[in-house]
């Protein structure tokens, strides 16, 4: 097996769905409290439908969004589409699942109902069946039924799954890895469609092998940063429109430059590192064995780096924005990357006060910080911390520069245990 396959099989093998007997469990828990209150039907797992990325088959470890259609009995459509329909069926599904489930939070939010568990969430969605496979959802800020055609988005995954040979889903989880390790707000459903785009558009990646996917994963990162502007795309399958959230472009160029570099490394003992930078801790670990004893015998700093994605699972579904102002006695503060446009480098002893700049996550929720001190400098004084730490006032982290070095701080923002929002800043700092 090469080197790249090596990495890259071990990669996705990484991000398999490690807790998806649990998510089972809850489902069926779920449709078989809601197949009593609205059949009286006891112990039946019918008349469900995963939809969203655990639906498609798209998901990756950490995910805690997961979407649950409850097919209501055609019978009873007629007493909900009246007025106020749609706020009394979610209600009612809210009230059998509390009942199920009394000290879980469960509440309606406008289409569906939220079920909170401890590291992930469902959102459930009574809905009616249409005779064109499409489905009927309450929606309570119009007071009506909207359309929904999830079955033609899993029918046409599916199907190109299989002509692509199984890469348009192994390239939709590659692209959560990196969405979850920089941040980039992007639904599932967007990064499946352009997943398949993308495979429409450039055939020959329909039949790339393991060795092939750092290619792959490169030139996927470069027509992401190529695409125009929009507000939605037609999803993959329905056609229907799904929303961008957030730009993509400039964080896919980010991803296309590190990518060039990871597949330039091909067969050097630090490819593994390379790759990180791109997809995050799931990258295994892939080098000669001489070479890990060496640099683990010349090694003389500590290695005290933590990890967010050993402490919390991570799912990025919102976006957030760090800056630092710089202080500096006798002048006026100014921000990190107005000085770094300007002048390049930092210089030491400077005070530096991180903060939070913008963030569409819902409150409350915890923030921690993470202070990586890179370079010769901080591996002689033995000094790289990195740990994951508290806010030092708010939600600010206080720090001050203190010697030369390529310097990484991170944000992270977790609502109910799990990592929703992250961003990071490289602060380089000069000898003098």
């Amino acid at each position: 097996m090469s080197q790249a396959s090596e990495i890259f099989e071990g990669l996705l093998a990484n991000l398999s769905v490690d807790n998806a007997d649990t998510i089972t469990a809850r489902r069926d828990e779920i449709t078989k409290t809601l197949n009593r209150e609205f059949r009286n039907l006891e112990g039946s797992t019918a008349n469900r439908l995963m939809v969203g990325s655990f639906g498609r088959s798209t998901a990756i470890r950490g995910i805690s969004d997961l979407d649950l259609l409850y097919i209501l009995p055609g019978s009873i459509r007629g007493t909900y589409e009246q007025d106020g329909g749609p706020s009394k069926v979610l209600s009612r599904t809210r009230k059998a699942i509390q009942d199920r489930y009394p000290s879980t939070s469960v509440t309606v939010d406008r289409l569906v109902v939220v079920v909170q568990f401890a590291s992930f969430m469902f959102e459930v969605q009574p809905v009616f069946a249409n005779t064109d496979d499409s489905f009927s959802y309450p929606d309570t800020y119009s007071d009506s039924w909207k359309i929904t055609k999830p079955r033609a988005e899993i029918k046409e995954t599916s199907a190109e799954d299989e002509r692509s040979r199984g890469n348009l889903r192994r390239l939709s989880r590659l692209a959560r890895a990196w969405k979850n390790k920089h941040g980039v707000a992007m639904g599932g459903l967007l990064i499946d469609t352009l997943a398949y785009n993308f495979l429409r558009s450039n055939t020959a990646y329909r039949t790339a092998r393991s060795d092939q996917y750092g290619e792959m994963a490169r030139d996927f990162f470069w027509y992401l940063s190529q695409e125009d502007d929009h507000e939605f795309y037609a999803a993959l399958g329905s056609r229907q429109r799904v929303r961008v959230k957030k730009k993509f472009q400039r964080r896919a160029k980010a991803a296309y430059d590190l990518a060039v570099l990871a597949v330039s490394a091909d067969g050097n003992a630090n490819a593994y590192k390379k790759w990180r930078a791109v997809f995050g801790k799931a990258v295994p670990v892939v080098a000669a064995a001489t070479e890990s004893v060496l640099a683990s015998a010349s090694r003389s700093f500590s290695n005290t780096e933590q990890f967010i994605e050993d402490r919390y699972p991570v799912d990025i579904r919102f976006s957030l924005s760090i800056d630092c102002s710089v202080v500096q006695d006798g002048f006026r503060p100014q921000w990190l990357r107005t000085i770094l446009d300007s002048h390049g480098l930092l210089r030491p002893q400077k005070d530096l006060r991180f903060q939070i700049i913008q963030t569409d996550v819902p409150g409350p929720y915890v923030v921690k910080w993470k202070v990586l001190n890179r370079g010769p400098e901080a591996e002689r004084r033995d000094n790289i911390r990195g740990q994951i730490i508290d806010p030092s006032v708010g939600a600010e982290r206080r720090e001050r520069t203190q010697f030369r070095g390529e310097h990484l701080v991170e944000c992270y923002i977790i609502k109910n245990g799990v990592v929703v929002a992250r961003d990071s800043v490289i602060v380089p700092i000069s000898a003098t």
